[in-house]
């Protein structure tokens, strides 16, 4: 290709990076790409199709193959590395240039970097990515945030590799600064409470009802025909369908049980309790995954408390029809926590996000995509404005109607002695929130007698205080 002829530049040509420039040549939009490893880069020269694609061997030769004003894309792992890339990239770069973060960087990274590449003329994106590899080569979720203009400018970009669901493209501008990637996080944090849920039900088939993976499986699949029916469990029935070649069992049975993390679901809680807002399916979530990787401790502990008794359960197909309920009813609950916590983040960072363009990005593409995002779009149709879902009566009779399989599973699992963190928070959350009073009078009074930070009282203006150890 000729130069300055290509009209995007992707830096960072791992999974992510390489299948996007292929979605892009794909959609007739020409592509500089460049990685530091010279063996990925190959890679993608073996693979692209040379008319479209163009590999650079630096920095500058990526500038120079550009047109302008220069559009970059970088796909690189979320912390110092993105610094490093721009760093070695921006004295390359021109005033009107603009660079997409599309990685998982945590969003006051995003707003940092903004500021320093603001005063030269560089705007600077950050866009959320959901659907991995198949999605970055066929067709993702993209949350974009930052400039309105700069937005516009690349939209043709974004929607040429964004999925699609009903002939609409599933992307959305998410708002000003660091919005696509704060929806990006919270989007992952749902994740995070999502997989634990369905981890826990599994673990009740697998452990409670002594179900095999292939019966597991089999329940999976046909829940993934009724409402529960999304994106995770989907590959949820085809992981426990999979023999392992090596030994012929079940693979999940060889995979060993600690979770890693990419830190978005812990960013999730952390803001979220920043900002005041309840997550607590997202939080057990995490620390669920925590609790995982203490396997020297948990084998110790296994052997040293030991519950000797197992108490009588339900019949498999009364407990698994509660679980399928509860499940529902549990997923509905974390998504409307998200949902909740992007609201209130909304006004709190200046954000200015529709959530209605948070759930068309969410149609299709992204790893959350499910029959729930539906209900979302219509809630947010009708109260643009709701501080939370379960506030929009048709999505609360959701859950209202299985609530009490919610309450049976959890009870059941606690019985049984198996850990359902996320199940548990969910009913907590639930029965929290629609109490019209809740014993935090109490603890006011504490803090009031011990450190006498006054209380407000429900039959008088003002705050008041006690002398309680007096009066």
């Amino acid at each position: 290709m000729d130069k300055q002829a290509c009209d995007v530049g992707v830096v960072g040509l791992g999974v992510m990076g390489h299948a996007l420039v292929l979605n892009l040549a794909e959609h007739g939009i020409s592509v500089a790409g460049y990685d530091a490893d010279q063996q990925r880069a190959r890679a993608l020269a073996a693979d692209a199709p040379a008319d479209r694609v163009c590999v650079a061997s630096s920095e500058a030769e990526l500038a120079d193959l550009l047109k302008a004003p220069r559009c970059v894309l970088m796909l690189v792992p979320a912390g110092p590395p993105v610094d490093s890339v721009l760093e070695s990239l921006t004295p390359h770069l021109s005033a009107g240039d603009l660079v997409l973060d599309c990685g998982n960087s945590f969003y006051r990274d995003t707003d940092r970097r903004a500021a320093t590449l603001g005063p030269k003329g560089i705007g600077y994106m950050g866009v959320g990515v959901s659907g991995g590899q198949h999605g970055a080569r066929h067709g993702a979720s993209l949350m974009a945030g930052g400039a309105r203009e700069a937005y516009n400018r690349v939209l043709p970009v974004l929607r040429a590799v964004a999925a699609t669901v009903d002939g609409e493209a599933c992307l959305g501008y998410m708002g000003a600064g660091s919005a696509g990637h704060y929806v990006k996080m919270v989007h992952n944090g749902i994740e995070y409470g999502l997989m634990q849920l369905i981890a826990e039900s599994y673990d009740i088939m697998h452990r409670g009802l002594a179900m095999s993976d292939q019966a597991s499986a089999a329940v999976f699949a046909r829940w993934n025909e009724v409402e529960l029916g999304g994106y995770l469990m989907e590959i949820t029935a085809d992981i426990l369908s999979r023999v392992d070649a090596q030994t012929g069992q079940p693979l999940v049975d060889v995979i060993l049980g600690e979770a890693g993390q990419n830190y978005t679901g812990m960013w999730t809680s952390q803001d979220a309790m920043a900002l005041f807002v309840p997550t607590p399916t997202i939080d057990a979530a995490v620390v669920a995954r925590n609790l995982s990787d203490l396997e020297a401790e948990r084998l110790e502990a296994s052997r040293t408390i030991v519950r000797r008794e197992m108490p009588s359960i339900p019949g498999r197909d009364t407990l698994l029809n509660d679980l399928r309920g509860a499940l529902y009813a549990a997923e509905l609950i974390t998504y409307a926590q998200g949902m909740a916590l992007i609201q209130k983040a909304s006004v709190a960072h200046g954000y200015g996000t529709s959530m209605l363009e948070v759930t068309r990005a969410w149609r299709g593409g992204c790893i959350i995509r499910s029959g729930v995002v539906r209900l979302l779009d219509e809630a947010y149709s009708t109260r643009p404005d709701l501080a939370n879902p379960l506030l929009h009566k048709p999505f609360a009779d959701e859950v209202a109607q299985r609530q009490e399989r919610l309450r049976e599973v959890v009870s059941q699992a606690a019985r049984m002695g198996l850990p359902a963190p996320a199940m548990s928070a969910s009913l907590a959350y639930l029965d929290g929130y629609r109490s019209d009073r809740l014993p935090a009078n109490l603890i006011q009074a504490q803090r009031d007698y011990f450190g006498a930070h006054t209380y407000e009282r429900v039959d008088a203006r003002g705050v008041f205080h006690t002398a309680w150890e007096t009066d």
